[in-house]
Order: structure tokens, then C-alpha cells, then sequence
């Protein structure tokens, strides 16, 4: 049964947590917000750009699809019935990885940490509420009978751990800039 939950929570998560990752490698480009402030601070800063947005939900879309060709020899491997992607719940989840993390930059903005700031908490979790509730409005079937609160409860805490170890291991090879 646990085995089950963890089993069905990371795979059912792979689309969202890989948009952000592909992003910062898609990098550059120009910025979602144009440069334009409020209140004499930028509205999300330089890091959040219409190409890595475009590359981070193309990517997540695309591994969405490739994880449905693999669903059964994986699931019998680890012997648990994974989910397969409808197309709307792989935009769901990529688009909104990558809404959710717009969102917490505008929050950073707003609570005056500079692009970079650590702020424990919406980092970790952002992108999984953006994928979420996403998910929820274009696949609103498949994600409520995917993301049941058992599984939603293994999301919640392995999610966090999993980011802060990957940061970590993205900042010591250089990768990131910062370790969060």
C-alpha cells in the first residue's frame, strides 16, 4: 500500500518536476514581466523568461507522453499500477509547475527578496500547488481520481526533500548559483 502511494506520487509528479529544470537550461531570452516594476521592484525579475516557460511546459508535456509508452513493462517492474497522462492532465501539470513558480517569484518580489533568495517553503512547493490546481481545471477527472490524499500526502513530503537534495547536487556542480 505505502509502496504503492510513493510509487504512484513520483511518477504521477515526473511532468512537473522536470518544466523548471529544463527551463534553467533553456535559460535566457526575454523576460516574461519586459523589466516593468511595482512599487520600485521588478514584478519577477530576469530568471523568468517566455522561453524557458515555453521549454520547461514543452518538456514536461513531452515526458508526460513518453512515460504513457513505458506505463506497463515500469509498473510491473515496481509492481504498481502507475497512471497513464491524458494529454490536458500533462499540460496540466507541466504548464502549471511552471505557473507556480511565476506566481512564487512574483510573491519573492513583493516580500522584497532579490531573484536568488531563499524563501523555505514556496520553494519547495510552488510548482507542486501550480501543477495541482492546474491539472485539476484541464483534466479535472483524471487528476481527482490520480492524486487521492494518500497520495497528495507523499507529494507534500517527498517533494521538499527531493528539491533541496537536487538543488544541492545542481549548486556543488555548478549548476545553480545558490543551493536552494
Amino acid at each position: 500500500m505505502v509502496w504503492s502511494l510513493i510509487g504512484t506520487a513520483f511518477w504521477a509528479m515526473l511532468p512537473a518536476y522536470v518544466p523548471n529544470n529544463a527551463a534553467v537550461l533553456a535559460g535566457g531570452g526575454r523576460p516574461i514581466d519586459d523589466g516593468r516594476t511595482w512599487g520600485g521592484r521588478r514584478l519577477l525579475g530576469d530568471g523568468k523568461t517566455w522561453r524557458g516557460t515555453a521549454v520547461g511546459t514543452l518538456a514536461g508535456v513531452a515526458l508526460a507522453l513518453g512515460l504513457n509508452a513505458v506505463v506497463d513493462p515500469v509498473g510491473t517492474a515496481i509492481g504498481v499500477s502507475l497512471p497513464t497522462f491524458p494529454l490536458w492532465g500533462g499540460v496540466g501539470l507541466a504548464l502549471g509547475a511552471m505557473a507556480g513558480d511565476i506566481a512564487a517569484s512574483f510573491i519573492k518580489r513583493r516580500s522584497g527578496r532579490e531573484r536568488g533568495a531563499s524563501f523555505p517553503g514556496l520553494d519547495q512547493l510552488d510548482f507542486v500547488v501550480g501543477a495541482l490546481l492546474m491539472a485539476v481545471v484541464l483534466a479535472p477527472e483524471w487528476a481527482l481520481a490520480t492524486f487521492t490524499p494518500g497520495v497528495l500526502v507523499v507529494i507534500l513530503v517527498t517533494t521538499p526533500l527531493l528539491h533541496v537534495g537536487t538543488n544541492i547536487i545542481a549548486y556543488k556542480i555548478g549548476a545553480k548559483d545558490e543551493p536552494w
